[in-house]
């Protein structure tokens, strides 16, 4: 027997085993901070001390490999806040694990998580801004998605709506002079970018300062188009009612991704199968559905970074186009699709089949020229060239602190893809590869989105064979579902799918009711929207608009 000391364990190895998480070992880990332990659909959960949440997350984050914060849920109880954490791993998101930190009902005070996981800048200012609690340490806590002055906490429990909100007219003073702090002889000069501007994708008001040419600050100003969804959801019923807000969010369309979201974790609370045959049509009409929607980001950054119009835009329209059609004699639907049913789909393929499936395969057989076309007017233009190669540049490491995902990642170079490393649907029985580049630039994203339309078109032809073969007696769009969905009370569940633009993830919470008592919607567009600052710092406006095109944010999911 040997007298050496062992090893220390590396970040894989404390609390994993070969058949997933040793939980006791990563409660042992942070023992010192853990004042309980829950089981949750999905994870366990490690409830710890409000004032121990950056020793807790760090731990976790450094000695056991729980480097993507995914969420922040905030709640209340009739006694208690609540803040959750939910964690996973780049390397492997099936590993999960969720913080939860209680805090006192008269004083909801927290520690911030921002200095361990920079993504928590943005997800604790909305806890702040709807649910009411505070975060000691934040670098910035102060409203995100309401205006400063407003009263009260939409989502807490004690809102009251029918008071009046007043917003001030501050006619008087000088929107400048804070951005003239560094003295007499300091050259910044503030500019607003939006929210009106067709470079903002939506309303999005980008305050900007100014060195000279260069950028020193800047600060998105989002909340234009929220509608707090959250809250609708949660006066819906699961069986019915919930399905069509989905494709409200990622508008664009990522309507059947978008509602894959939610069946995803529906179906895991209310442990509800879903037949082979209606996860083929699942995955095949989620494919077209990214098509669609990679093809409008890729003919508007067009318009970002070159206004070339009709050369880039009306071409990508004009594929867009072709999808809608094939997902409109699918779903009914051109945009919001509501197609996706707890259990399954709504219907199966339009009659007759072989005709919806030629015109499939007619799509595909021409979306290789048409490739080819966008690389001849856009990638290898020279212009494009010079405007995106090394700008906006994101490291995969800065990447992955603010949780951003999506081509945002996988253009930083990092393997990270939900379909793949998480399966659900068809996905794992189908033969398809993960697009990365190495670039972290808005050129590298450019690539990313347009590899991958080539990947689901491979996934498209794959799903298209099946239905074709599928023997017509077996061919069930969907499971035998209560018309009553009522999970048991204190069930909660996170669970998330790749959408278009990113990891789009659901948090429920039920009370025993056919209404969750908690719905929150992780966007990938919020995540990824807070990286834009980094990569604009010390570049020019024009660069700005170029790392907000490659972004591919819509304002709908961002603000939701």
């Amino acid at each position: 027997m040997s007298l050496e000391e062992p090893e220390p364990p590396t970040t894989s190895e404390v609390g994993a085993t070969e058949d997933g998480l040793d939980y006791d070992a990563l409660e042992e880990l942070v023992s010192e901070h853990v004042i309980d332990r829950e089981s949750h659909v999905n994870a366990e959960a490690l409830v710890i001390r409000p004032d121990a949440v950056q020793d807790t997350l760090s731990a976790l984050k450094t000695e056991a490999g729980f480097d993507h914060c995914s969420a922040v849920t905030a709640q209340e109880y009739e006694d208690r806040y609540e803040s959750i954490y939910h964690l996973k791993k780049f390397d492997d998101p099936t590993q999960q694990l969720s913080v939860v930190v209680p805090t006192n009902k008269d004083q909801p005070v927290s520690e911030s998580a921002e200095p361990v996981f920079r993504t928590a800048d943005w997800h604790e200012r909305e806890a702040y801004d709807l649910v009411g609690i505070d975060y000691n340490d934040h670098p910035d806590l102060r409203r995100i998605l309401l205006p400063e002055t407003w009263q009260g906490h939409p989502m807490g429990k004690d809102y009251n709506q029918n008071q009046p909100q007043v917003v001030p007219l501050r006619e008087h003073v000088n929107p400048l002079a804070e951005d003239h702090s560094a003295g007499e002889d300091s050259d910044t000069m503030f500019v607003n970018i939006g929210p009106h501007h067709p470079a903002t994708h939506g309303v999005l008001h980008v305050k900007t300062v100014l060195d000279g040419e260069q950028i020193a600050d800047i600060d998105p100003d989002i909340g234009y188009l929220h509608r707090n969804e959250e809250q609708m959801c949660e006066q819906s019923t699961y069986r019915h009612q919930i399905m069509p807000y989905p494709d409200r969010w990622d508008y664009t369309p990522g309507g059947i991704l978008n509602e894959w979201a939610y069946a995803r974790a529906a179906e895991s609370m209310a442990d509800i199968e879903v037949p082979e045959y209606a996860q083929v049509l699942r995955t095949m009409s989620a494919e077209l559905t990214r098509i669609a929607a990679h093809m409008l980001a890729l003919g508007t950054f067009g318009l970002d970074v070159y206004g070339d119009f009709n050369a880039i835009f009306m071409y990508a329209v004009r594929d867009r186009e072709a999808v809608q059609n094939l997902l409109e004699d699918l779903t009914g639907q051109r945009l919001m699709f509501n197609y996706l049913r707890l259990g399954g789909v709504a219907w199966d393929l339009p009659e007759p089949r072989e005709e919806f499936l030629d015109d499939v395969r007619e799509f595909l057989d021409g979306l290789p020229e048409y490739i080819e076309e966008y690389h001849n007017l856009i990638t290898e233009n020279e212009i494009f060239q010079l405007r995106c190669i090394d700008t906006g540049v994101l490291p995969p490491e800065v990447a992955k602190n603010y949780g951003a995902t999506g081509p945002v990642l996988r253009g930083s170079g990092v393997d990270y893809d939900l379909r793949r490393d998480d399966p659900y649907g068809y996905y794992d029985e189908l033969d398809w590869d993960v697009v990365t580049e190495d670039g972290c630039d808005n050129y590298s994203r450019v690539l990313v989105r347009m590899r991958e339309v080539e990947e689901s078109a491979k996934i498209i032809r794959q799903c298209a064979d099946l239905l074709e073969d599928w023997p017509e007696d077996d061919r069930e769009i969907q499971s035998n579902v209560p018309r009553t969905l009522q999970p048991d009370a204190g069930k909660e569940v996170y669970e998330a799918v790749e959408g278009a633009k990113g990891e789009l993830g659901i948090y429920m919470r039920s009370d025993g009711t056919d209404k969750p008592a908690r719905f929150k919607i992780r966007s990938p567009c919020f995540s990824n929207l807070q990286t834009l600052p980094e990569m604009s710092e010390g570049e020019y406006i024009p660069d700005m608009v170029a790392s907000l095109g490659s972004l591919d944010i819509v304002l709908g999911e961002v603000d939701r």
